[in-house]
């Protein structure tokens, strides 16, 4: 244990020419803060010799630098799945971002009528475009699809049973499970038919006097298939207005277009579950979409609006940042056949193949030479998926480089997570995925190769 005696007081620290120059930058009180955890650590650590106030003032600043590094900050997203969770999904087009940062800037039109003069409303930004783009009557919007799901079960549903096909009971990340949504906004489940079929008969027989609504919900990350069946939505929509009864569609990651015209696989849209009549359609904004991270609703005038005089709408309603930036992303879907062009979310999973290993063939020499020794690097072929929910099963061809250890077989493991470790610790950590015995790094989403090539000189391959 290092002595008292051995260690500045914190007021001799203070006065340092050094560390003047830190308390100009970060303020006095946090400096203060810093001196006194460093001494602190200094006096649990053993140390044979004195140690030297400009060695406690680096200490000082290493500990300031990294309290005022922004715990968000950008990532390479080489993993292969466009649109991640757990990095923020749709990368947002400088349209939106900035008419998000005008919006942060200043006073707005949020909920002002300029016409009357008078106080207007925060959904009339966005619920005019949705209407255009999906044939609903009416559009409300919420902070995310989980809260629309909420919002539409507590006020259809209080007190009533929803009823619901077994095999579509979903959880998806972050252990977002239906059932525990349902009950939280007051509805009892009804569950009909089995785990991989459900027939008509099976919701004839459960719709009566207690229920609220029938929901359909898209199975978000995994596939049922074989010995199957489900009831079209055409056909249960039917059923429910023969027992005036809403049916209610949670798509999920639902598509605002068709993405078969950019040869995507096809993801259901909002406008189709309209025409076959559902009566309110939820999805996300931030996913396939490509805006920012939003719940939107959909459909009858009426149920619209009863859902916007649920008190809970208030609570989760989109904030005047967040709206600017949706606005401006659902005015790029005026011209959909610029949209790949425009949004980079449509043109990440557009990207030809050609493109993406042309950019791995000149990406291979600079990463070879930032991990040396420790490891080859090749051009590989490899699949991409789209992420969050949509298309589980289908993949996009892509191309990539394959980052395998030069180490005996058995230590493959460790030596790969000690490569992968190295390029999440760059300046703008890299994300790639170990996939049959390589750290791959799917190219498809690296749009500044500038950028990451300048850093890669930082590489450090910790000591095994």
């Amino acid at each position: 244990m290092t002595s008292r005696s051995a260690l500045p007081s914190v007021d001799r620290v203070l006065r340092d020419p050094g560390t003047g120059d830190l308390v100009s930058r970060f303020g006095r009180s946090a400096t203060t803060g810093a001196v006194r955890e460093v001494l602190a650590d200094l006096r649990a650590m053993p140390v044979s010799t004195e140690v030297e106030i400009a060695g406690i003032v680096g200490r000082v600043r290493t500990r300031l630098d990294q309290a005022a590094r922004p715990s968000i900050g950008p990532v390479f997203n080489l993993t292969g799945t466009v649109l991640h969770t757990n990095l923020g999904r749709a990368s947002l087009p400088a349209v939106a971002v900035e008419a998000m940062r005008e919006a942060a800037s200043g006073p707005v039109t949020l909920e002002m009528d300029l016409d009357r003069g008078a106080r207007g409303d925060r959904d009339t930004h966005v619920a005019g475009l949705l209407q255009q783009f999906t044939g609903a009557e009416a559009a409300t919007v919420v902070n995310n699809n989980a809260a629309a799901v909420l919002l539409v079960l507590n006020t259809l549903a209080l007190r009533r049973e929803v009823v619901v096909a077994r095999s579509e009971l979903v959880e998806i990340g972050g252990s977002f499970r239906m059932p525990d949504i349902c009950a939280r906004a007051g509805g009892r489940l009804r569950e009909v038919g089995t785990t991989n079929r459900v027939h008509r008969r099976d919701y004839e027989e459960a719709i009566g006097p207690k229920t609220g609504l029938v929901l359909k919900a898209h199975r978000s990350n995994f596939a049922i298939v074989g010995f199957t069946s489900e009831v079209a939505e055409r056909d249960l929509a039917r059923l429910c207005r023969d027992r005036g009864v809403p049916l209610v569609v949670d798509l999920g990651s639902g598509a605002l277009v068709g993405l078969e015209r950019w040869s995507l696989p096809h993801e259901p849209t909002a406008a189709e579950s309209i025409a076959a009549g559902a009566c309110l359609v939820t999805f996300s904004g931030d996913k396939l979409l490509g805006g920012p991270q939003a719940g939107l609703i959909v459909g009858r005038a009426d149920l619209i609006e009863r859902v916007r005089r649920n008190p809970l709408k208030r609570a989760l309603r989109l904030d005047k940042v967040t709206l600017a930036g949706l606005a401006a992303v659902l005015r790029l879907y005026r011209d959909p056949d610029r949209l790949p062009d425009r949004l980079p979310t449509l043109g990440q999973l557009t990207r030809p193949v050609a493109d993406i290993r042309a950019a791995a063939e000149r990406l291979q020499p600079p990463v070879a030479s930032a991990v040396g020794g420790a490891a080859t690097v090749s051009v590989v072929a490899c699949e991409s998926q789209i992420g969050s929910g949509a298309q589980p099963t289908s993949t996009l061809p892509s191309a990539g480089l394959a980052v395998v250890p030069v180490v005996e077989k058995r230590r493959a493991g460790a030596e790969l997570e000690r490569l992968s470790a190295a390029f999440r610790a760059l300046p703008i950590p890299v994300l790639g995925r170990i996939q049959d015995g390589a750290f791959l790094l799917d190219l498809r989403c690296l749009d500044d190769e500038d950028r990451f090539v300048a850093q890669l000189g930082e590489m450090t391959i910790r000591e095994r």
